[in-house]
């Protein structure tokens, strides 16, 4: 039988090399931008268009490169930056795989045009498929310039895998910005389409944090800085009032290069505890420098994730810098517990809990069901959580319980039941309501998202919201990564009744919004959408369209601790009992919990 293993042509091994290297634009973005750096430039400018699918064009007036070197760039393998293998221990550059070129040469048709300074003339050269299909002498400036044409023109299937243009120019701003801050002292820029959404002038580190994340941080940084032998930190922090629901702002660099590490982002955590809300996610830009021989930057393909020969002390050094500099700018915690003063006038709240008290709570069978050992067969007989799982069968048994156990009940048409005004609201944040069997315990505001996320899930679906056209128009400025994802979001919001025109340089005008949103409060209610937007895009793998419906459900939803009236409660318990599944909110939070009759009796010994 004849031989079967071959070795794979030149290609097809580049094109393997793409499938790893070369992920998506940004991808391409991040490598070609490296190569910049690397080239001792002081000036990279970064041309799109159609999201980084038509063209991607980098241009340097680094060292550029000899017609040899040229050639040789797109050899697999090939780099200036290893010769031997100690090298790999002491990277300190950023590009250095020697598998980029060769593999974006593969998978796009590519023209570079580069120029040394000692060189008279320059060299221009066309590759296809990894071929050179012409190379000559050039006039050109010094430097580099390499556009990227049709990217995966030549491997269909991988480019019907990219997302839509807005999704794929929100990853390249990502990777454009990463690069960006860590070399304020270089001039970029950032064209696409023909329009510049990036002008960077070269300053300082906190000049450069406040070009790419904006104006609303200039007086809301905090220096951080501390120098060992071991290893220096320095960079910025956002203080506690800055802190959002997303981790969008968060940039780790070590030896100036973007990494990604749950372990250290922890370790900025624990310094900002009791600082900031549990849910939120402090601002920071931090800076590492160690020696390279204490760290592995071959762990993967993107080289965003590294290793640490001791992760113990860079953990501690960070988080103790981070702590350090909190306290010496004097930041105290800005936790807010928001309670009512009516609550804590409550008899509960305000006077001491005595032994008598504490005697006949220790009686009770409620204290008794959480505290016996070994009795978590009674806990379910007495609370009957052996028919939770009706809430969730689908088909009859779902429409079943949900009426028989609320609509029904409640509905002021069923003369046997009592009127929706027998409801009372209990901390400003519950909705307390008799039915046949018992009482529900609502919870306003996840009543609330559930009506809201049905509602909005028939305006897409083709009933839109009527729009409140705006008096006087307001004008947004958002980031550029914020404004990129607004122009993906606009149609879908276009239908919930929101009228927003973009009015260039990353500003739009609010022409109208839903009824619902309050006059004056337009900017505030579309930039906490957009904060939940980003947070749900980080945990759930759910389509655009249904994380706009619960960014919007979420945010515009009545907050626990909001005052209703009972017209207000009505309405609010009406149009909870006609939603399609309105015991729980699109993330699977209970909307109500009932509490039957029989059950409350055997609490009190009857």
């Amino acid at each position: 039988m004849p031989d079967i293993i071959q070795l794979l042509p030149d290609n097809i091994a580049n094109q393997i090399a793409a499938g790893e290297v070369i992920q998506r634009p940004a991808s391409a973005v991040k490598e070609l931008m490296e190569n910049a750096v690397d080239a001792g430039a002081d000036e990279i400018k970064l041309i799109v268009n159609d999201a980084g699918k038509a063209l991607i064009q980098v241009i340097d007036n680094g060292r550029g490169m000899s017609e040899t070197d040229a050639r040789m760039a797109f050899e697999r393998h090939a780099t200036s930056k290893i010769s031997i293998i100690e090298d790999l221990f002491r990277i300190k550059t950023m590009g250095f795989r020697g598998e980029a070129l060769a593999s974006i040469a593969a998978v796009a048709q590519v023209e570079l045009k580069t120029r040394r300074q000692e060189d008279e003339t320059g060299v221009y050269i066309e590759i296809e498929n990894s071929i050179v299909k012409k190379q000559e002498v050039v006039a050109s400036p010094v430097g580099t310039s390499i556009a990227m044409k049709n990217l995966f023109f030549n491997v269909p299937a991988r480019r019907n895998f990219l997302k839509s243009n807005a999704a794929e120019l929100r990853h390249i701003v990502d990777e454009f910005t990463r690069v960006a801050m860590s070399f304020p002292d270089i001039f970029f820029s950032f064209t696409s389409n023909g329009q510049e959404v990036f002008h960077l002038e070269k300053g300082t580190l906190k000049h450069r944090i406040v070009q790419i994340l904006g104006n609303n941080y200039n007086a809301k940084l905090v220096s951080v800085q501390e120098n060992t032998d071991y290893m220096n930190i320095y960079g910025f922090v956002g203080k506690p009032e800055t802190a959002k629901r997303t981790r969008g702002d968060q940039y780790f660099f070590v030896n100036n290069r973007f990494i990604k590490s749950a372990y250290l982002n922890h370790a900025v955590m624990n310094a900002f505890n009791e600082m900031i809300a549990k849910d939120s996610f402090p601002m920071y830009a931090l800076f590492i420098d160690l020696d390279p021989a204490q760290l592995d930057i071959n762990v993967h393909p993107t080289k965003q994730e590294i290793k640490f020969e001791d992760e113990k002390i860079v953990y501690a050094f960070v988080q103790s810098a981070v702590k350090h500099s909190l306290a010496q700018f004097s930041i105290t915690p800005t936790l807010d517990f928001d309670l009512d003063i009516s609550i804590q006038q409550t008899d509960a709240v305000s006077k001491p809990f005595t032994e008598e008290k504490r005697s006949s709570a220790a009686a009770s069978s409620l204290y008794n069901t959480f505290t016996q050992k070994n009795q978590s067969h009674f806990i379910e007989s007495k609370s009957e959580l052996k028919h939770w799982k009706e809430f969730y069968e689908p088909g009859k048994k779902m429409a079943d319980a949900k009426y028989s156990n609320s609509q029904q009940d409640i509905h002021p048409a069923n003369d046997q039941r009592p009127m929706i005004g027998d409801a009372f609201q209990l901390h400003n944040t519950y909705i307390i309501i008799q039915n046949l069997r018992g009482y529900l315990l609502v919870h306003q505001q996840n009543a609330h998202e559930r009506i809201l996320y049905e509602r909005f899930n028939k305006a897409v679906d083709g009933k839109p919201i009527a729009t409140q056209r705006s008096l006087f128009p307001a004008t947004m400025e958002l980031a550029v990564a914020d404004t990129v994802l607004l122009n993906e979001l606009l149609p879908d919001l276009n239908h919930l009744g929101y009228l927003l025109e973009p009015f260039g340089n990353n500003t739009f005008v609010i022409q109208g919004t839903p009824a619902d949103v309050d006059q004056g409060n337009e900017r505030t209610a579309i930039e906490k959408m957009l904060e939940q937007y980003k947070h749900f895009s980080m945990d759930l793998k759910f389509s655009k369209r249904e994380k706009l419906l619960r960014s919007l459900a979420l945010q515009q939803s009545v907050k626990a601790g909001t005052s209703l009236g009972q017209k207000e409660i009505k309405n609010l318990l009406d149009e909870l009992f006609d939603c399609d599944m309105p015991n729980i909110t699109p993330n699977g939070k209970p909307t109500y919990l009932e509490f039957k009759k029989d059950e409350l009796d055997k609490l009190f010994g009857r």
